[in-house]
């Protein structure tokens, strides 16, 4: 009878440990999956023209964005009163409606 309370008592500490640790996998995947749609859209918009007096930018068309997952990008302001080509860019990448990432950046007129 002991043996088996201790038996019972390990198998659920085990399965406790391995519920953990799928739970961090899908977290880290996530965010993994976050950090790689973000930064290429940053190097997308990088890539682009700039655009003076601007709400947005648009989305790379080239992006492959996985099901259940938007990026946005959203706030772009002009650092200075007026827009003389310095504009703080954010860009957010969001699962199930919930933000995982979001990065600020710097976009210069050159």
């Amino acid at each position: 009878m002991i043996a088996l309370a201790i038996l019972g008592i390990v198998a659920i500490v085990f399965l406790t440990g391995m519920a953990t640790i799928i739970k961090a996998v899908g977290i880290s995947e996530e965010q993994a999956i976050a950090e790689n749609l973000v930064r290429s859209e940053v190097e997308y918009i990088k890539g682009v023209a700039y655009q003076y007096d601007t709400l947005t930018y648009s989305i790379d068309p080239g992006l492959t964005i996985p099901e259940r997952w938007t990026v946005t990008v959203a706030g772009v302001e002009a650092v200075h009163a007026t827009d003389d080509g310095l504009q703080k860019v954010t860009v957010t990448a969001s699962h199930d409606g919930e933000v995982i990432l979001s990065l600020q950046m710097y976009k210069v007129d050159r």
